[in-house]
């Protein structure tokens, strides 16, 4: 049992309640881990031995909720976690994009277990890194959860991944699921919720998850609805057939009765431009007709993903094995297919937009020891095609070849509209969408929410207290967090200390660079940044709102 933490008195600061009411200075008296005491007479609360921490003019405001974090891996193998606590990150969803590594089996099979981690382990190379060996021992939900429990930096709360289920259960073929095997998908889906999940993630764009028919995503999402929680779908376009896409996953919410979450809501392409109030028409839409529906972003122009995901979904099915197995001696046919699908028809990976390579930037690589694949980082693949002087789809297939699809990109297809008008519905919350790997990953995994905090606010996309409104108590009430996501006396004191005036984040020539303006963070009341510094101590849980005592 870790001890509980010591008083605290923070004096003088501007509170920032995460409601969007205005600002007003105070003190808050942190006892027991929550908080006892707002306002002027919040000193004459204090008991003996309380430690008084000056403001000095800073505010104060509830810990940030990330509402799509991809620290799968990382709240194991660095519980530090340096990204989310310098920032004031003091919760955080993972589970994402229909992909994570619970569940893994049906049962207690160890033969299933590890043919399906060995598989997540290769596709998602280039957005967790790869699995250290020994580091899995769990094979459910259940088991994931209580190693975070053991200690890292934040909270977690946790999505049973679609796409994953269906892989244990379907495998990683491009055909329906039987009736027999919708039912074996619908009870882990099932027992994840009864494990600790707050609901259900989708990744339809990526294989095997892509596979699933609306019928097959509103059967699952009905367990969701029966166990309280949310479906999070990344949508089958962002592109050419986003409003399409959007309308689908209402869709399904509608017929399972599942809330629905829009994650990383997003109009992207030039076929998309300032299209942004189409897509809030839709959401604004379905709740007038009694739909639970929110949405979330992240504050920055260009996306990030693996290069392999930009690939049609018939290469990839199989499984990574066999999608390596097709770029290596599939012959000329396979490629020119390949060619042809990314290049002039639009791929669905690519969101049904032909790519243009000149947007697609190289941001990390799995295996740096290979020369060639560490010059290549940095450089949008066009730029790698006219310095070799061949074919950019020569240098795709190289790249994805040499690293084992371990290859992550930004993509530079977003529109400052669109991003500006999604921040500002009144159902959006942040979602980092963070990678943390990559020798140049995107920033929004170090600086999104200080983003939000400092260049956002103050070029007026949003006022202050909505910008904090945005990152606290709407992200809490999706997830069902009861006494998180503002400051109440009562609430559990995740919180945060900044400078307004100071606030900044990582910058895309410093992807990894601490957030600037953020002196203290809290979770629970202990201090997991002090003067700007990550402390040692480990006081974040895996959350289960959805969970009641017996």
């Amino acid at each position: 049992m870790s001890a509980e933490p010591a008083p605290l008195l923070v004096r003088g600061a501007s509170l920032v309640d995460g409601t969007g009411a205005p600002a007003r200075r105070g003190d808050a008296l942190v006892v027991g881990g929550r908080l006892a005491a707002l306002g002027d007479g919040a000193a004459g609360d204090a008991p003996t031995g309380t430690r008084t921490l000056d403001a000095g003019g800073l505010a104060l405001c509830p810990g940030f909720v990330d509402l799509h974090a991809h620290s799968d891996l990382a709240v194991l193998t660095d519980p530090a976690h340096p990204s989310r606590a310098l920032q004031g990150v003091t919760t955080e969803v993972l589970g994402q994009d229909g992909l994570s590594y619970a569940p893994l089996c049906e049962q207690d099979d160890d033969e299933r277990a590890a043919e399906v981690l060995a598989a997540l382990d290769l596709q998602l190379a280039g957005w967790n890194g790869r699995v250290p060996p020994g580091l899995v021992t769990w094979r459910d939900v259940g088991g994931y959860l209580e190693r975070i429990d053991a200690g890292t930096a934040v909270n977690a709360c946790y999505l049973v991944p679609q796409g994953t289920v269906r892989r244990v259960v379907v495998g990683a073929q491009d055909r329906p699921a039987t009736a027999g095997e919708l039912a074996r998908m619908r009870a882990l889906v099932r027992t994840g919720l009864a494990q600790g999940a707050v609901g259900m993630s989708s990744g339809l764009t990526y294989a095997p998850g892509m596979y699933a028919s609306t019928e097959e995503l509103a059967a699952l999402c009905e367990e969701v609805a029966a166990a309280g929680g949310y479906w999070a779908p990344h949508t089958r376009s962002y592109g050419a057939g986003a409003l399409d896409a959007y309308a689908e996953a209402l869709e399904v919410g509608r017929r399972s009765g599942a809330a629905v979450h829009l994650t990383h809501a997003t109009m992207n392409f030039a076929e998309n431009r300032g299209r942004a109030g189409e897509l809030l028409a839709l959401v604004e839409a379905a709740v007038a007709a009694g739909q639970d529906v929110t949405l979330d972003s992240y504050p920055y122009l260009p996306g990030s993903t693996t290069l392999a995901a930009l690939l049609p979904g018939w290469a990839s099915a199989g499984g990574p094995d066999a999608l390596l197995a097709r770029l290596r001696t599939g012959g000329e046919e396979v490629l020119a297919r390949l060619r042809h699908d990314l290049e002039v028809a639009g791929s669905d990976g690519c969101h049904g937009v032909p790519v243009d390579w000149a947007t697609v930037q190289v941001s990390g690589v799995a295996h740096p020891e290979d020369p060639w694949l560490a010059a290549s980082v940095g450089s949008a693949v066009a730029r790698l095609a006219d310095r070799e002087g061949r074919p950019a789809f020569a240098v795709v297939v190289d790249l994805l070849r040499r690293d084992r699809l371990g290859t992550t990109v930004l993509q530079h297809v977003g529109d400052l509209e669109n991003v500006r008008a999604v921040m500002r519905s009144a159902r959006h919350g942040v979602g980092s969408d963070g990678l943390l790997v990559g020798q140049r990953p995107h920033p929004r995994a170090w600086g999104a929410f200080a983003h939000v905090l400092g260049p956002c606010v103050r070029d007026g996309v949003l006022g202050l207290e909505e910008a904090v409104a945005h990152m606290t108590s709407r992200p809490a009430r999706r997830l069902g967090l009861a006494g998180r996501g503002v400051l109440r006396v009562g609430a559990v004191a995740d919180l945060v200390l900044f400078d307004p005036a100071a606030v900044e984040g990582a910058t895309f020539e410093e992807p990894r660079r601490p957030p600037r303006g953020i002196p203290h963070v809290l979770v629970a009341g202990v201090p997991v940044v002090a003067d700007g510094v990550r402390t040692a101590a480990t006081p974040g849980r895996a959350l289960r709102p959805l969970l009641r005592p017996p």
